[in-house]
């Protein structure tokens, strides 16, 4: 590595840092009560969303009528998209007449963006309208990314609260998320994309000449306000095909910069926001040093194996954009993968073994680390939970979070939503192994090839959308049960996430006491990325030998695929 990528990564993880505790303290007052200028500019939009959908944000909800608020909403928006994407060939912000998906691949696009994946199984420029990225795929990545947000502040609330009935009102949470935090976050960013040189407009395709005097299609659209609201809701996908390596998606090594921050900076502050709402700071910070502590570790092995491949002096650029480099594509990879992203600048079937198995080993963990927007604190206080109870048994007393008791009822919830993604991975990775159906499409052979199956099923049951790259996944099998794990990696997440909302919400607080098991202190931290690490490992172990690591031991010895 040279001095100018130690700096560069230093100068992100500062401003990362830096940035964190000032976007969590305002998130936190947003959710509590929104006031000050952002109430006063953007009120009135607040209160247009209640009136035109019919509801009263004032409200109170238990868990169950939050989720089937929840469930009703996510269903309605995969109708409407679905429909839009089988129609899109109507000549309506489409100028260049692309035709309707088919039904597979149109089943599977809608699920994905309504769980907040995004996982692409086609190629944007070539095969979606105008129409479809902007009213049927745009629309989505602000819902979805506001549909994880609320059920992050509804478990929040269930476990700050004392002998409550409700967790919250989704309809306000949803809309807040999206009226207060992504809309003017996305506006401002989308206006710094388009300063950098990223495309936005309503042309046609231009056609220009190459050097050899062939026609070539340069594609336009409005990609700015995509790209600004997949980066900071966490969603991932691209307008064009190759995502965030396409020069008019990322044009310039500060585009690069400020768009990797973005992936992260939403859940970064999530986690402080969520000190606030339970008030008791320290949770928070205890929870970001445990992800950051994660993240660190699978930076620094990533960058060690992408410097130090096989032969020496070769430079690992395949796959990569020259004006991104090495270190840039590898911090890229690392944090889209640890935040539920799914977008990227370089292609990881390309990264050296190791680089590609700590992406996989970021998905396989249940996006965690950091993970998608609001997902990812959900999914860590899984972890937390689990990692009280075994401290609990360890001391010989009952497990305590909070001032709360944590009962059996909420350790069943917290480890089935730790093991549905799990099942998810492993059991598809194994049916499409077995099936002709799904090796057909592989065009690497051996552990690699075994590393890309593994790395779609993670993507899909994580919720990131990132591909690892060689795999064929537009055709029926993949389409279906690819999308199959999108919709069990979200919503079998959510719902233990609201049942342990509604029944910690409902317990009394009791003080805390001597043998009471400090949650906020470097012990907690390191038990819980303990638990984390063992049970990734244990899960996930086998699996990991026969691909990328065996596929690092053959590529030490010279041998690829």
């Amino acid at each position: 590595m040279h001095t100018r990528d130690y700096l560069e990564i230093g100068i992100f993880l500062l401003v990362l840092t830096a940035l964190t505790p000032i976007l969590g303290k305002w998130m936190a007052g947003i959710y509590q009560k929104p006031t000050g200028a952002a109430f006063k500019c953007l009120g009135w939009l607040e209160r247009a969303c209640y009136c035109g959908a019919g509801v009263d944000a004032e409200r109170g909800m238990g868990w169950k009528e939050y989720l089937a608020a929840l469930l009703w909403f996510n269903f309605l928006g995969f109708l409407l998209l679905f429909v839009i994407l089988l129609a899109q060939g109507i000549p309506l912000l489409n100028p260049q007449g692309i035709k309707g998906l088919g039904v597979w691949l149109a089943f599977n696009t809608a699920v994905s963006f309504v769980t907040n994946t995004n996982w692409q199984a086609y190629s944007g420029e070539a095969q979606l309208s105008y129409l479809s990225q902007m009213v049927g795929l745009g629309v989505q990545n602000f819902v979805s990314a506001g549909t994880g947000m609320a059920v992050a502040v509804a478990l929040a609330r269930g476990l700050a609260g004392r002998e409550i009935k409700t967790v919250g009102n989704f309809w306000a949470d949803m809309t807040r998320s999206v009226v207060y935090i992504l809309l003017p976050l996305c506006l401002v960013f989308a206006v710094f994309l388009v300063s950098q040189g990223v495309v936005q407009g309503f042309g046609g395709y231009v056609e220009a000449k190459t050097l050899e005097g062939a026609a070539q299609m340069i594609p336009q659209g409005p990609a700015a306000s995509q790209i600004a609201i997949k980066q900071l809701g966490t969603n991932g996908g691209g307008f064009f095909g190759v995502n965030s390596a396409h020069p008019f998606e990322n044009p310039t090594p500060l585009s690069n910069f400020f768009q990797v921050l973005s992936i992260l900076l939403i859940p970064s502050a999530f986690v402080i926001m969520y000190g606030h709402l339970v008030e008791n700071r320290r949770q928070g910070w205890s929870l970001w040093w445990a992800m950051m502590g994660l993240l660190l570790i699978g930076l620094v092995v990533a960058l060690w194996s992408e410097f130090h491949p096989a032969l020496p002096g070769e430079v690992m650029m395949e796959g990569k954009e020259v004006r991104f480099g090495v270190a840039n594509s590898v911090l890229w990879g690392v944090a889209t993968t640890a935040a539920s992203n799914g977008s990227v600048n370089a292609m990881h079937d390309s990264f050296s073994p190791l680089a590609g198995l700590v992406c996989l080993f970021n998905l396989k963990l249940g996006e965690i680390i950091f993970g998608g927007v609001g997902a990812g604190l959900y999914g860590m206080i899984m972890f937390v939970l689990l990692t009280v109870f075994l401290a609990g048994l360890m001391v010989g007393r009952t497990p305590e979070y909070l001032g709360k008791k944590i009962g059996a009822r909420e350790i069943i919830w917290a480890v089935a939503a730790i093991l549905i993604p799990n099942v998810c991975v492993l059991g598809g990775s194994a049916l499409a192994v077995l099936l002709p159906a799904g090796t057909a499409t592989l065009t690497n052979a051996g552990p690699h090839g075994l590393s890309e199956i593994l790395y779609a099923f993670a993507s899909a049951s994580g919720n990131n959308g990132s591909a690892f790259g060689g795999l064929g996944a537009d055709n029926p099998f993949y389409n279906t049960i690819l999308a199959i794990c999108m919709l069990l990696g979200r919503f079998g997440v959510i719902i233990p996430a609201l049942a342990i909302a509604g029944a910690m919400g409902a317990k009394k607080t009791s003080v805390a006491g001597p043998g009471t098991f400090p949650t906020t202190g470097p012990l907690f931290v390191g038990l819980l990325i303990a638990v984390i690490l063992i049970v990734g490992g244990l899960t996930y172990m086998p699996a990991l030998s026969l691909g990328p690591i065996m596929d690092h031991l053959l590529w030490q010895s010279g041998r690829t695929f």
